[in-house]
């Protein structure tokens, strides 16, 4: 206990010979740094076998403001956020125990990586049933309209 009671009396004699402490910044500085900006939305947009050869390609789509060489990308832009205002993740697979219609869309698909709010993007699409069509068709003019 005295060790105790003689370790707590020379860490106080200690710090009072360094000195005071430097005073805080004001809060109204703290609250007024900036933030770190978020990352801006890109997405990469691979489309493949849709059977339009103008469908299929490589796509860039960037986000406020719409830009890259996507065809539609103030409508694609659009849709991403109305999507968002809905709650929805518009990148989300569908669920592994779903019931879907056994029709199929063909062969087209599209893979669609980069950052989107924020969040990494990294999302595979098909059309080949009910489930995976309607998910591809919510998406458009993301991705090019789908033959069904």
């Amino acid at each position: 206990m005295l060790r105790l009671a003689a370790f707590a009396v020379t860490s106080a004699l200690a710090a009072g010979a360094a000195g005071p402490l430097p005073p805080l910044p004001p809060l109204s500085r703290l609250l007024s740094a900036p933030s770190p900006s978020p990352s801006p939305d890109r997405l990469t947009i691979v489309v493949a076998d849709t059977g339009n050869p103008r469908a299929d390609g490589e796509y860039r789509l960037e986000c406020d403001p719409p830009g890259g060489n996507h065809p539609q990308a103030e409508d694609a832009c659009a849709r991403l956020e109305a999507l968002a205002r809905e709650g929805k993740d518009p990148f989300a697979p569908e669920p592994k125990n779903q019931l879907c219609t056994m029709q199929d869309g063909g062969r087209a698909t599209a893979r669609i990586t980069g950052t989107w709010h924020g969040h990494r993007v990294e999302s595979r699409f098909r059309r080949t049933n009910g489930c995976e069509i309607r998910r591809w068709n919510d998406l458009e003019p993301v991705l090019p309209r789908g033959r069904s």
